[in-house]
């Protein structure tokens, strides 16, 4: 597979992870922070679709960096309902992949600018993607925490690498 098919399909799983654990925390919880100042899943939703519109808006003509983004009040409650944290998550991620979408292979050496500092396309798109693994990362222990024994896995459950590794690799049980 090459590079842009791939970071397409890697950037699907952890949006997928992130509505995944966004599915499980009840509505009254989404704007909760597990310890003072820290990301509410709602302001870490606000963040992410910040940074994507900012980032992907233009992608190959002008700064990553908007001049009309405000990154600090993405970090302030601001997302209060289920429906506005989803809709602001899915204008984000439909900025991102739509873009990715109209790029080629060509492109991946272009260089662009965030923050006016260059990167290859190819550079960008790894440092963005790092950047979203992190925050769905978090969103996923913050879920995890809000959910506590009532959390469906998103991976392997504890306990079960044993039975999930004889399942992908076709082992039986008793096999040595």
């Amino acid at each position: 597979m090459s590079f842009l098919p791939l970071a397409i399909q890697t950037f699907t799983t952890y949006r997928t992870l992130g509505e995944k654990a966004l599915a499980q925390v009840p509505d009254d919880r989404l704007t909760w922070e597990p310890a003072p100042g820290v990301n509410s899943l709602a302001v870490i939703v606000q963040h992410l679709a910040g940074n994507m519109l900012s980032r992907w808006t233009d992608f190959l003509t002008s700064d990553g960096e908007k001049d009309w983004r405000d990154r600090d009040r993405e970090f302030e409650d601001i997302l209060e309902r289920r429906d506005e944290i989803m809709t602001r998550w899915a204008e984000g991620w439909n900025c991102l992949l739509s873009t990715l979408h109209t790029l080629s292979d060509a492109d991946l050496q272009r260089t662009i600018l965030i923050r006016a500092e260059p990167h290859t396309v190819e550079q960008a798109i790894v440092r963005q993607l790092a950047h979203y693994a992190y925050h769905i990362g978090q969103m996923v222990y913050v879920a995890r925490i809000i959910r506590g024994e009532a959390w469906q896995s998103l991976s392997i459950p504890r306990g079960e690498s044993e039975a999930f590794n004889q399942r992908k690799m076709g082992r039986a049980e008793d096999a040595s």
